[in-house]
Order: C-alpha cells, then structure tokens, then sequence
C-alpha cells in the first residue's frame, strides 16, 4: 500500500501519467493505460476492485457504420493487471434501451428479482462477440452522460464514505463539485440511481457512494484520471489535517513484540492456528506485521472496531463479515496461554457467523459457507490472513490492510460505521456471487497444499516442481545450492506470475513458489528452511526428497572412509533429519500430509564398486518403513527408486559418468560432449531392462506426485520402482 509508517498516513497521490506514453496509444489502449495507473496503488484501488470504462466509436462489423462502445472492465478483471482482453465491449444505445425493458417488468426495485434478471441482458449488448463477461456495475458506467467514467475504492474516500456524518463531511471537503448517494447494493438500480443524481445535479464531477467508495467522471481520458487524483487528495488532506497519530484508535494498550521475536512466536503459532481454520477447507496463509497494522491491533478500540466488521463490499466478500480479534497480553501471557484463547476466540467466532447465517438468510440462500475467519488479528503479532491460495491470503491481507486505513480515517473525523448485517449478508451471499462461485473451475488436486521439494536445484527435483505447480501446490524448492534453487523458483514465476494482492510481510508477500537454500545434512540448516516456509505460507503438507549422494569410487573402486559418512549422512540421516523437523509441523496441524523419498534401485541390488551409495539407500528404504510407522495415520510415507536416471542429473558428472563408460567397456572420445556421453550410458542401462527404455526425469517426477496425492491416499510405507524393469531389482 506504500504506507510503511504511522505519520502521515494520509498521503497525496502523484499523478503518473505520461503524455508520451499515452499519445502513441488507441482509444482501447489508453483506458488500460489509464487503468493500470489506477490500478498500481492499493491505496487508490484495491485488487480486483473498482472499473474503469470509456465510451468510443466503433465500426459495427456487419454494417460498418460508426456505433458507440462502451468498453469496460469485465466480471473478475483487476485494474492494475488489465490489458485488452480484461474489458467487456457492449453497445452503448443497446444498454440505455435496457431501461425500457427493466420499466416495462413487475415488481422491480433493488434487490429485487427483476433487478438479479438485467444482468442477463447484458450479453445481447455485446459487441464483435467479445468474450469477456460484464460486470454487475456495467449500468454505472453506461448510465453516466460522459465518455469516460472512473469507479475506485480510495482508502480516504472510503474513510468519509463510512463515517457517520459521511454527507456533512462529503459537503464540507467537495463542496458542490460531489454528492453523496446512500449505500446501495451494486447493480442495475444504483446505475439508475446514478443517472438521476447528475440530472438533479447539473455540473456535479463525482459521487461518493456511502459504504462503498468514488464515482467520477469526465469527457477528456486523462482529465478524468487526474480528477480522481484530486478527490482522493482532497479527502486525504482534510483526514491527514485531522489525524491522531499515536492516539489513532484509542492510544495503544499492548506493545508489539521485536521482529525476532514475532517471527519465533509466528513460527510455533501458525501451523497449530491453520489446523484450527483448516477443519473444512485447508488454507495458505500471509502474515503482515507492519508499523500501521500492529498500531492498529495493539490499540484499545480494535477489539470493538474489529468486531463491526467491513464496509466497502469488495473488502468483506474476502475478510468476512468481521475479523477474528485475539485477546492476547504479549508481556504477560504465554504461548499456551495465545492457543487457549486461538481455540476459544473460533468457537465464538463460528458460533456468531452460524447465527449471522441463520437470522438473515432465507428460503433460497445458498448453504452456508465455511464458518472459519480469514482474517485473524492477535496483539503483539500482527494480523494472520487465509484463502485458497497463496494469492488469495495475500488479497485478504491487503484488503484489511485498507480496512485499517479507512477505520482510522473514518475515526478521526466523525465514528465508523459498518454495512448493517443483513446488508453485509446481501452481498456475501447474493445470487449473482453464488453463481459465480459456482462457475468457478474445480480445484487441482494439489490446491491448497503446501509442498516443499528438497533437491529442487536439479535433476527429478527440478523436474518436479513445474508439475507440483501445474496441479495446483504452493511450493517451495530447496537446495544445497540456494542459486539452484532461486533460479527454478524464478522460472516458474516468470511463467505463471506472482498472481495478485499486494500484502504480505518480508517472505511472506511471496509467490506460490519460494526458492531457499537447505543442507539437510546440518538440522539448524533444516530448521531455518522449516521457520522460512511457515512464516511464508502457515504450514506445510507435503514433502519430496529427492536430493541425494552418489561417492564415485577412486580409479582403484575404492570409497574413503568419510564419503561413507557423507553418503549415508545425506542418503539417510538427512532424510531422517526432515521428517524430523517436519513432523514438528505435521503434530500442530493435525491434518493429513505425505512424504516421498528417493532411493534407488540399487537398495535392493547386491554389485561391486558402490558399496557406499547401494547400502545407504538400503537403509533409506527401510527408513520409509520406519517414518510411516511414525508418522501414521495422518502422514503417509512412500519412496520411488529410480535406476540410473542419467538425464539431467546431479549424480552424474562428467567423470562419473566416463567412470561407468570405461567400466562397462563402452566407447567414446574424449572430446564428446557431457550430453552425448550421458546418453550413450543411460542407453546402455536400457538395454538391461525388462522395457529397453531410457527412465527419464518425467517418470520419476510422475511417481512422486503421484504419491503425494489423494491417489494413493490409502499407500503408506511403499517403495515404487521406477527402473524400466530390472528383475534384479524386483522387490522381495
């Protein structure tokens, strides 16, 4: 949000725009240019919240007569990330015929049936059979006389838009220049609504919606983005001239605990706290525990401020309809003491939104939803956020985030005031959202699942990790070598993106893939992986080893005395060493989880020359059986033994491999390439198996996702061979 400390919490936003940049623009480009801009502070707009839209003309394609477009942000679109694609297209005399249909129904009205039913008009508008779905607030944007409208959710803006006098306040900062308007849901009638205001107001720039934010509107593009500039600058200087500082929501009544601190008592909290919200439906999680957030939760008001809950509907359709408020002393109570009242703080909170639910709902609501918080605030700490997603808590959190700032703002001026209940209930569970739910893809069968791959850095690791993520996990790849593993978690990123939401403390405003060094060799190197990835995401689910050692012999075949060690130190006990850690995890959680190691083919095939390499994954195979046992019944344990997966791999080195070249008699020169000689021995391994096939990266990495999920939910204590089929190896 670009506010990193509790003075001047109400900033004045700089206009960006460029005429250069945007004189060499179309018409359509430019609104993505203006939207972008728009888009860029969460202080001005929030992810996924607010729209943007511009009346053009157009060439209709089976006339070719010049027609009128209105262009504006589609169903689900984000400012900040919009391009073309993002905006919905509908004839813009098509959409102000609608509101003869709408007169000419029964019983109309907000939220009203007939009301619901205009959104299903809106596709007959379309325009050059556009895809991109319309939005509920299509009507605002096309009700409004001018040619370019802007609708976003400034955190000033909506400060005065909850405060109680909010009309007074709307008069004393705007002058005649903005009215006020009530709250009203989002939809057909506010568009009317809208319309009738500008009537009754001739030359009026801007409405502030009650409860919900900022409408404005020009016939110019770039006059219309720096008027919502100047409203939003107008609103934040009158707040920052009557800002409270330190005395903001009461005056503090806890300190916050060091950073060091906070992230020690994090890392013991969360993983117990998302087992606790993750009874229904498992979440990842984001912590933000800045300056502004922690003043906010350490004061005397935020219980109560907590306790009414949101207003502007795009913050509660992701934090709820309220917070969960920790009462929690952080210099006089204990870590006990903070899980007690975690447990106690949920069954209230369930039990007030089962009662919400059930004294505004009716005959044709939806079911009731999941009654844990997404939102959890405990001071001392910070403010804990959860969704489906790595993407998902990180909007959450941002979404308070902003709550915070309109709170404080609001409270500085006059008392905030939330949606009325049944209001707030209106919008969680309207139609219109539930269907959209209900259009929603099914989820990968790894969504939701944290999964941390040691070994990321290269060969079967490496290979796994784009197929984790292709079903859904957040995942953090792990190395002995950290560029290894950054580079990979990198790769995927410049792939898929960072997704959005814009919150997140440090390595917790990550993406759904970290990259962290890990020796799993050293258990203080192990734990500082394990602190990382639950101060990143809140826990963790699933594990894949597949780092390992091979100590390729001297000339004579002969292993020294301490790459024994080193073998079965990384081959086995490091193996041990993250169970280890990771049950720690696993216990506070209580939920089901799963561990795959690596062996090898050669744990169970007796040979000359790898004494070292072949007993240590012995051993590894019997340590399967022994963490499954462990670790029963919520942790599955299995293992995969590849034979001689030559490519890409790290245990096999240029002089291991013309090691294994020279000892089975195979030709080549010296000036071959690493890759050409790697395929000549792994053609070679081929030709002993069962197949006379290559095993690849690919059918390994398979065999271990394979085994982290539900497929094999009922398989614990297995070792799979994936060998091409080498009867020595048949397992007995």
């Amino acid at each position: 949000m670009n506010i990193s400390t509790t003075e001047n919490y109400f900033r004045i936003v700089e206009s960006k725009w460029k005429d250069e940049v945007a004189s060499g623009k179309d018409p359509l480009a430019r609104l993505v240019y203006r939207s972008n801009l728009l888009g860029s502070d969460a202080y001005i707009n929030n992810t996924g919240g607010g729209n943007t839209s511009s009346k053009l003309t157009e060439k209709d394609p089976l006339t070719n007569e010049e027609v009128e477009i209105l262009w504006v942000k589609g169903s689900g679109g984000d400012l900040r990330t919009a391009k073309k694609p993002n905006f919905a297209s509908l004839y813009q005399q098509k959409l102000l015929k609608l509101q003869d249909v709408y007169d000419a129904m029964e019983n109309t009205g907000l939220k009203t049936p007939a009301e619901d039913s205009m959104t299903e008009m809106y596709p007959h508008c379309t325009y050059n059979l556009n895809p991109r779905a319309p939005s509920i607030d299509t009507p605002l944007h096309s009700f409004i006389p001018y040619k370019f409208v802007d609708h976003t959710h400034p955190v000033p803006v909506i400060a005065i838009a909850t405060a109680d006098n909010g009309p007074e306040l709307t008069e004393k900062i705007y002058g005649d220049e903005v009215v006020w308007v009530d709250w009203m849901r989002p939809g057909f009638e506010l568009g009317l609504k809208l319309q009738e205001t500008i009537e009754n107001n001739p030359g009026i720039k801007g409405i502030i919606l009650g409860g919900h934010g900022l409408i404005n509107w020009a016939n110019d593009d770039k006059e219309c983005y720096e008027l919502s500039l100047d409203l939003i600058n107008k609103a934040a200087q009158y707040l920052a001239n009557h800002e409270k500082g330190e005395d903001s929501f009461g005056g503090a009544k806890y300190e916050s605990l060091g950073k060091a601190e906070r992230r020690a008592v994090f890392f013991e909290i969360l993983p117990f706290l998302r087992g606790q919200v993750s009874q229904q439906n498992q979440f990842i999680g984001t912590i933000q525990d800045d300056e502004t957030t922690l003043q906010f939760i350490n004061s005397k008001d935020a219980p109560e401020l907590a306790e009414l809950g949101t207003s502007c509907p795009d913050h509660f359709l992701r934090t709820k309809i309220k917070p969960l408020y920790v009462t929690w002393d952080p210099g006089e109570d204990s870590l006990e003491d903070l899980k007690s009242e975690i447990k106690s703080g949920l069954e209230t909170y369930r039990s007030d939104y089962a009662d919400y639910y059930g004294n505004h709902s009716d005959e044709n609501s939806p079911n009731m939803r999941d009654p844990n918080p997404t939102v959890i605030l405990i001071p001392g700490l910070g403010m804990i956020t959860w969704g489906k997603n790595k993407s998902e808590s990180r909007v959450t959190a941002e979404f308070y985030t902003a709550a915070i700032g309109v709170m404080r703002g609001a409270e500085s001026v006059a008392t905030y005031t939330a949606l009325p209940k049944q209001e707030a209930y209106d919008i969680e569970y309207w139609a219109l959202e539930e269907a959209k739910l209900q259009r929603m893809p099914p989820e990968a069968e790894l969504s939701r699942q944290i999964v941390a791959v040691i070994g990321a850095g290269s060969g079967i690791g490496r290979d796994l990790v784009p197929r984790l993520i292709d079903e859904g996990a957040t995942v953090v790849a792990l190395d002995l070598d950290e560029n290894a593993a950054g580079q990979i978690a990198d790769e995927i990123l410049d792939h898929i993106g960072m997704g959005v939401g814009v919150a997140g403390s440090d390595i917790s405003g990550s993406g759904d893939i970290i990259g962290l060094k890990c020796d799993i060799t050293d258990r203080k190197s192990v734990q500082e992986a394990m602190h990382e990835i639950v101060i990143a995401y809140g826990g963790l689910d699933n594990v894949a080893v597949t780092a390992g050692l091979y100590p390729t012999p001297d000339q004579a075949g002969n292993v020294s005395d301490s790459a024994w060690d080193k073998s079965f130190a990384v081959n086995v006990k490091g193996n041990f060493i993250v169970a280890d850690e990771a049950s720690k995890i696993w216990k506070a959680q209580n939920l089901k989880g799963s561990m795959v190691i690596t062996t090898s083919a050669n744990a169970v095939v007796p040979k000359d020359g790898s004494f070292a390499y072949d007993t240590s994954k012995s051993a590894a195979n019997h340590l399967i059986r022994e963490l499954s046992v462990a670790l029963s019944p919520n942790v599955r344990v299995n293992g995969v033994a590849p034979a001689t997966v030559v490519e890409g791999s790290s245990m096999f080195p240029r002089d291991r491999v013309i090691a294994s070249l020279s000892k089975y008699g195979i030709e080549f020169t010296d000036d071959e390439s690493t890759e050409s000689l790697r395929d000549k021995l792994a053609g070679f391994y081929a030709g002993r198996t069962l197949t006379k096939k290559p095993i690849t990266l690919k059918q390994q990495s398979e065999a271990i996702y394979q085994l982290l999920s539900s497929k094999f939910e009922n398989t614990s204590g297995h070792i799979i061979p994936v060998d091409g089929g080498l009867k020595e190896a048949f397992l007995r």
